[in-house]
């Protein structure tokens, strides 16, 4: 009986890891369609990680999500003077010049003049003013269609650098709407 119970249990044993290893392609397989598809929804997110220029104290975190169309950004910054501040895309993801002037000018793929966003003329990195308050602190959630995080570069953030300005933007002066000097950089990364 005992002999018979050993014989079982090798066989049992056998049987479990032919099976573990029957199943090994397909479990790789399936990890590899779920690491696709885990990286395909990473594909609708990017960030940038906004850092001092221009001897200030300015930094941040910038989060953009597409969903349905439609990116949302959600910027978080510290360390501003209160009162209003410009923040554009600029065309190159490159913050390494001190006052950042590596990233270039805003990104402009439609070739028109700068203005406020939804008021035409604008361009793709117009955007918005911050207001940071009495601390230093600023936050803004910005949704719109006419970006995309990958794809269509016309559309992709990615890749460009969002900078902060000094002073709020006028939207007027061409082509800078007289923001003053460039106190944050961040590159748009997935």
């Amino acid at each position: 009986m005992r002999n018979a119970m050993a014989t079982m249990a090798v066989a049992a044993v056998i049987a479990l890891t032919a099976a573990c290893t029957e199943h090994k392609a397909p479990q790789g397989a399936s990890s590899a369609a779920a690491s696709e598809e885990v990286h395909t929804s990473l594909g609708n997110r990017a960030r940038a990680k906004l850092e001092p220029r221009s001897g200030s104290e300015v930094k941040g975190i910038a989060e953009f999500t597409e969903q349905g169309g439609k990116v949302t950004m959600t910027l978080k910054v510290s360390g501003l003077t209160p009162g209003e501040h410009a923040f554009h895309l600029h065309e190159k993801g490159d913050c390494s010049a001190p006052d950042a002037t590596s990233a270039g000018g805003h990104w402009n793929p439609t070739g028109e003049g700068h203005g406020k966003w939804g008021t035409h003329p604008f361009h793709r990195g117009d955007v918005a003013n911050l207001v940071a308050d009495a601390s230093g602190n600023a936050t803004l959630t910005f949704t719109t269609e006419l970006w995309s995080v990958g794809g269509d570069p016309s559309r992709d953030v990615v890749g460009h650098a969002l900078i902060i300005h000094a002073k709020a933007d006028d939207f007027t002066t061409q082509p800078t709407g007289n923001a003053g000097g460039r106190v944050a950089c961040g590159v748009i990364q997935h």
